[in-house]
């Protein structure tokens, strides 16, 4: 794909009722991608802060005075036409009644209904981050034998960790080790198998796929009710967990780690120049801890994945 010359910064807002709904706006048959439901909004102009663009937009879309609140995040997309960068921000107080003031439908939706309604590339990665963990536990593969994993793994999810791929002790058998974590802890957090199709299918959680297994499958290997992951470190094998449809991705590494010392970090830059290119929730992976969560939001990822800041026998005392 050839880089277009065009680049736009667009700021849209997360509009939320008392009752927790958020408005979408239906992107009229005049526009690109017409019919699509988004986040209301629109470009920043030259001169423009964020703020002052997005009380603008939402006048003239929808006849409110907006307060602008917190910011959530920025997602980096590339369009057949055009570089696009959305930045977002939260709208929990206005004053007037909201209404397609440019002939366009618009509707409130509970927030874990977002994922029904059909909407641009951009705007994917935010519903994920308004409902998804903003932290991927990858478990470490040694250490403490089999009880001192599940210790582990409990004083994780006790720390408020909701979803985790499991990555069970070498020395252990995996299989019933992992039956054991799903009987104790499946119902506390979101669990995810390391590469075991079969054993996640048995057990009705997800799976988290290496980019080798992408590569190979022809179609989603779970149903929708159980999640499917992936690990990607280029662009082919995002497209693949994409065309899949996996639920989300984690790509990297974004700096170099001791765990895959050979590994070629991507830096903040080469995860943008992939990021853009699809519409997966992504976490970003390498080196990364709780702190850099803000840092990969501004680079248009659903937060950061980790083994060694995140597993608590392995943070500094």
């Amino acid at each position: 794909m050839t880089s277009p010359s065009r680049s736009i910064h667009v700021v849209a807002a997360v509009i939320t009722d008392a009752r927790g709904r958020i408005l979408l706006n239906r992107r009229t048959g005049n526009s690109d991608m017409a019919g699509l439901w988004e986040f209301p909004g629109g470009k920043r102009e030259p001169g423009e802060s964020s703020e002052q663009a997005l009380v603008r937009e939402l006048r003239e879309e929808l006849g409110i005075e907006a307060e602008v609140g917190e910011w959530v995040m920025e997602v980096p997309q590339l369009y057949p036409d055009k570089r696009l960068r959305l930045e977002v921000r939260m709208v929990r107080q206005w004053k007037g009644t909201a209404r397609g003031r440019e002939g366009q439908a618009i509707t409130w939706v509970n927030a874990d209904k977002l994922g029904r309604y059909s909407m641009p590339p951009a705007d994917l990665p935010v519903v994920a981050a308004l409902h998804q963990p903003e932290c991927y536990l990858v478990t470490p593969d040694a250490g403490g034998g089999a009880e001192g994993w599940l210790a582990g793994l409990e004083s994780a999810i006790d720390g408020g960790l909701r979803r985790v791929q499991l990555r069970t002790p070498a020395a252990a058998d995996r299989a019933e080790l992992a039956r054991t974590a799903v009987a104790r802890f499946g119902r506390q957090a979101e669990l995810l198998l390391n590469r075991d199709i079969e054993l996640a299918r048995e057990l009705g959680v997800g799976v988290h796929l290496g980019g080798e297994q992408l590569l190979q499958l022809d179609a989603r290997p779970l149903p929708g009710s159980q999640l499917v992951a992936a690990s990607c470190h280029d662009l082919a094998q995002l497209q693949a967990a994409q065309r899949l449809g996996c639920d989300f991705a984690v790509l990297g590494p974004v700096q170099a780690t001791a765990s895959h010392p050979g590994a070629l970090a991507l830096g903040w830059g080469g995860f943008e120049q992939l990021r853009e290119r699809v519409s997966l929730p992504l976490y970003a992976i390498g080196g990364l801890a709780p702190a850099d969560v803000v840092t990969a939001r501004r680079h248009g990822a659903l937060g950061v994945a980790a083994i060694r800041s995140l597993w608590p026998a392995l943070q500094p005392a």
